[in-house]
């Protein structure tokens, strides 16, 4: 059973967020209203030998309700690197995107808010982020990669390769993207290792090649 942690400030929200996760087969282990209530929860719980799986944070909490919760999650990561980290924004915001995936992608999502009503996909965006994977919303990485079309690293792809490269950066497993754009998954597979192959990442980089393709547009 995951064990979570919900920070929202909108008590609503809140405790539909719980209601969602706990009939999902979830454990909320705490539901806070801030971005410092939210750091010395996880803290609370890590010293008492039971750090969650993964926090749920809205990106904006008081008291200014403009990046408490972001801020609080990045402080978390660097304290507790194993933490897994889902920010919900009500608007694309790419400073908040890029600050959280800075670091490692590991256990990463960034979602806007209207993606919750899709239960079944943000249960399984919540469980991902919590063992480990990627979730990125699909207006987030278009944003992103809209930027970085003026990236010379990224130039020599194709459409077909950029558009591969979102869905990984969405935390797509090859298999999920091959059902997405209705091709084989050895065409996927081709078009993965084109990117890895122009992006310069070679087999010595292997264990995170995926991370770093996905990075070398976010850290642009």
């Amino acid at each position: 059973m995951l064990r979570v942690v919900i920070a929202e400030d909108s008590v609503l929200l809140r405790e539909g967020l719980t209601r969602l996760l706990t009939d999902r087969g979830m454990e909320v282990v705490a539901g806070v209203g801030d971005g410092d209530a939210l750091v010395r929860t996880v803290d609370a719980l890590h010293a008492g030998g039971a750090l969650p799986d993964v926090v749920v944070a809205d990106v904006r909490m008081p008291p200014t309700h403009t990046d408490e919760g972001v801020r609080a999650c990045v402080e978390l990561r660097g304290r507790h690197p194993a933490l897994g980290v889902l920010v919900l924004s009500q608007h694309v915001e790419e400073q908040y995107a890029s600050e959280l995936l800075a670091g490692s992608t590991r256990g990463v999502g960034y979602l806007l808010k209207d993606r919750v009503a899709e239960v079944r996909e943000f249960a399984d965006a919540v469980a991902r982020v919590a063992a480990g994977g990627t979730a990125l919303d699909p207006e987030v990485v278009q944003q992103l990669l809209s930027r970085s079309r003026q990236v010379d690293t990224l130039a020599a792809l194709t459409p077909r390769e950029r558009e591969v490269l979102g869905l990984m950066a969405e935390g797509r497993t090859n298999a999920a993207i091959a059902r997405q754009l209705v091709v084989s998954d050895g065409a996927v597979e081709k078009h993965v290792s084109n990117i890895f192959q122009k992006l310069g990442l070679g087999q010595s980089q292997q264990d995170h090649r995926r991370v770093l393709a996905v990075l070398a547009y976010l850290e642009s």
